[in-house]
């Protein structure tokens, strides 16, 4: 996944108003329109990296739905909670 710059800017400041021309951070020039204040390059590429990473781990985990089974199946949560999926499972049982 490549994080576009203009991305980045917009999670640091929602409002910014900028026109990104380049798609390396490195050597792009970006125009900061209407006294949108200027984020420096360092910050806005921290801010690329930070948003990466996130995506990469956000990949790799199993849905939330899949997540709660591995819990169920592990028998951790206590026994209501427990009895209230075991309850549902029973209710509609896998076809």
């Amino acid at each position: 996944m490549t994080v576009k710059i203009a991305n980045a800017i917009l999670s640091i400041n929602p409002n910014a108003e900028v026109v990104v021309r380049g798609d390396n951070i490195d050597n792009c020039t970006i125009q900061w329109d209407n006294n949108t204040a200027e984020i420096s390059k360092a910050d806005i590429k921290a801010k690329m990296e930070a948003i990466e990473y996130i995506a990469k781990r956000q990949a790799e985990y199993p849905s939330i739905a899949d997540q709660l089974d591995m819990i169920y199946h592990a028998k951790v949560g206590g026994d209501e909670f427990q009895s209230t999926i075991k309850a549902i499972k029973d209710k509609y049982p896998k076809e």
